[in-house]
């Protein structure tokens, strides 16, 4: 693992450990790329093919890429698991050379036949090449650089994507020459990407005594086991499959929507695919500056109600547009007319929002799925990713067959969107509570930690907090890269919306114990439990929310706790929240004027070093509050 003293994800580009495979993997993508977006234009545009309609092209040429997805991914993953990541890399390099030179003589034949047997390899080469993408960036950084290694990655994959679109639709377009040069300029990124290759420091194996089952099918069907072993794994795996299945729909309609709907030539189809990754790659950025340089799935439910909004957008303000007066708009043309420009926006902004949505999924795959298993578990969400795709394939083109309009497709895939959406996110609440801390601190309150690096990435822990107001367990939420389980005063859960909120998160209700004897013991022996299968557990140990903002005694539940089952303990004191809306007055009551101390409040956390659970002492614990409560 590398150190996080660097300011930024930009940072990790001057890093050995990182910079030889961003730029191997963005010559791999911009390769890809370039070869499928000019056979595509090849055959849209230029070549008459009775058994490849151009309506179909971009779907069956997508369908081919990713049919390998399905057939060898569980042995991709395999390989990888077992073997040096590094070495695994040169290899697929060297498969892409001799991949690209027999692409450049169907380019020089004409030959429609040959360039979808590569189109089918280079679906090999990527196949290959995917499980070690998402295997080796968990391997090298660590977790508060997990989520901008990722954005990294999947930005510079969509401005590979948008290169090399744009240059295979440039250069195919030359008359006389054009395919001829497409050949020649696969066949130097591919060389581009072995010399990066090259320079990428070893990656041990993970598990070098693996034994590698070379039966796709039960292998596949072995994988999808292992996934489902962690069921919020198993299930962000679902949801980065259906956004693949809703990206995979704009990206292959692309040039038929550029010459069907809004009238333009090649280079309106290559604009449509600039706006989309720059989309793609700003959204993948920003996660780590919203994230703070966390592994924030709260960015999830956001990114999906963009997507939905601006795809369904999409269609209305594909209606209507005015026709050219010659043959086709050329990219000029196009962007004279004032209604594309909100074409072109609802392209940006739903694409924004898809990064949003796939690069802290990626991320908490990778963080939480067991280190040994990995690439088989990203092997698996490559699968589940081909499954949805050659689905998204078939379905839009039933429905092109059915008489449905482009635009009426993207509609249909907006709305099913957002009901995919609250399906997974009823599923797994934890994006959702994510999200709702993620609201508050952002644009309720201001919210800074101090010290969260003491907050374990790992392993159990016991969180202790002073209790100011009823979101304390929600800001604290927001601060914690991991899930926690909260022991709390069963009263709050009778708080509308937040009783709710807090029973949905599996909070633990506690009592005092001479109030209800059997309430407290329970509490105790589900808290215990939490530490046993090594999570974090969160206690307000002054038993109730302050009614003068000063720090109560603790009591000696979280003693209790520690003779069941010991964990160090980790000191957080909240900070400036005392007077906010949600919190208490003498009365009992919440303050009666909203957001009394200003929306947008600056508020805060600090968090001190663990404890470990023999030198901790209610008195003790206290002072440690009292003191970061002070800082």
């Amino acid at each position: 693992m590398g150190n996080n003293s660097h300011p930024n994800q930009f940072a990790l580009l001057r890093q050995r450990r990182f910079a030889p495979f961003f730029w191997t993997q963005f010559a791999g993508a911009a390769n890809d790329n370039l070869f499928k977006f000019a056979f595509t234009v090849m055959v849209t545009y230029q070549l008459q093919v009775a058994w490849l309609p151009p309506a179909l092209a971009g779907l069956v040429i997508g369908a081919l890429f990713i049919l390998p997805f399905l057939l060898f991914s569980a042995t991709s993953g395999q390989l990888t698991d077992k073997h040096d990541k590094t070495a695994v890399i040169r290899f697929v390099k060297n498969l892409e050379i001799a991949i690209m030179l027999f692409a450049a003589a169907g380019f020089w034949l004409d030959n429609v036949a040959v360039l979808l047997a590569c189109t089918f390899l280079m679906g090999l080469h990527s196949t290959l090449f995917g499980p070690v993408k998402f295997a080796y960036l968990p391997q090298v950084l660590d977790e508060r650089e997990l989520t901008g290694g990722n954005g990294m990655v999947e930005m510079g994959t969509f401005v590979a994507i948008l290169l090399g679109s744009v240059a295979g639709g440039l250069i195919v377009a030359i008359p006389e020459v054009g395919r001829r040069d497409v050949g020649i300029a696969c066949v130097l990124l591919a060389l581009l990407g072995r010399v990066a290759a090259q320079a990428i420091p070893p990656a041990p194996a993970t598990d070098p005594g693996l034994k590698i089952n070379w039966n796709p099918f039960t292998e596949t069907w072995r994988n999808l086991k292992l996934a489902h072993g962690n069921l919020v794994v198993f299930r962000s795996l679902l949801g980065i499959s259906w956004m693949w299945f809703f990206g995979s729909v704009f990206l292959s309609q692309f040039p038929s929507f550029a010459k069907e709907v809004l009238h333009g030539d090649e280079h309106v189809a290559s604009l449509l695919l600039v706006v989309f990754s720059v989309g793609i790659g700003t959204g993948s950025l920003l996660c780590e500056v919203l994230s703070r340089r966390h592994v924030e799935i709260g960015l999830v439910p956001l990114g999906a109600i963009g997507m939905s909004v601006f795809a369904i957008d999409l269609c209305f303000a594909s209606r209507g547009l005015a026709l050219p007066a010659d043959a086709a708009f050329s990219l000029a043309q196009f962007l004279a007319v004032p209604a594309h420009w909100r074409v072109m926006a609802d392209l940006a902004l739903l694409s924004l929002f898809a990064g949003l949505y796939s690069v802290p999924m990626y991320a908490l795959i990778q963080l939480r799925a067991q280190p040994t298993h990995r690439a088989r578990i990203i092997a698996a969400n490559n699968i589940l990713n081909a499954l949805f795709m050659i689905a998204s394939a078939v379905i839009a083109g039933a429905l092109l067959h059915a008489g449905l309009s482009i635009a009426q497709i993207f509609l249909l895939v907006g709305l099913a969107n957002a009901l995919v959406a609250v399906y997974i996110f009823a599923l797994v609440p934890e994006y959702l509570l994510r999200f709702v801390a993620w609201v508050l601190s952002r644009l309720v309150y201001r919210f800074k930690v101090q010290g969260d690096e003491h907050i374990p990435v790992a392993g159990a822990a016991i969180l202790v907090c002073n209790h100011v107001s009823f979101v304390d367990a929600v800001l604290l939420m927001a601060a914690s890269p991991r899930p926690i389980c909260f022991v709390m005063d069963h009263r709050i859960f009778r708080t509308p919306v937040l009783g709710w909120f807090f029973r949905l998160a599996k909070a633990i209700p506690i009592a005092p114990q001479k109030e209800d004897p059997a309430v407290y013991e329970a509490a105790i022996q589900r808290a215990a439990q939490v530490l046993r299968d090594g999570d974090l557990l969160a206690i307000f140990p002054e038993g109730s929310i302050t009614r003068d903002g000063q720090l109560q005694e603790f009591k000696g539940g979280i003693m209790k706790i520690l003779e069941h089952q010991g964990a160090p303990v980790v000191p957080m004191a909240l900070t400036n929240l005392w007077g906010s809306f949600f919190s208490r007055i003498e009365k009992g009551g919440a303050m009666v004027r909203p957001f009394r101390r200003g929306l947008f409040n600056r508020v805060g956390l600090n968090v001190g070093e663990p404890l470990s659970a023999q030198d901790v002492q209610p008195q003790g614990l206290h002072s440690q509050v009292a003191r970061l409560l002070a800082a």
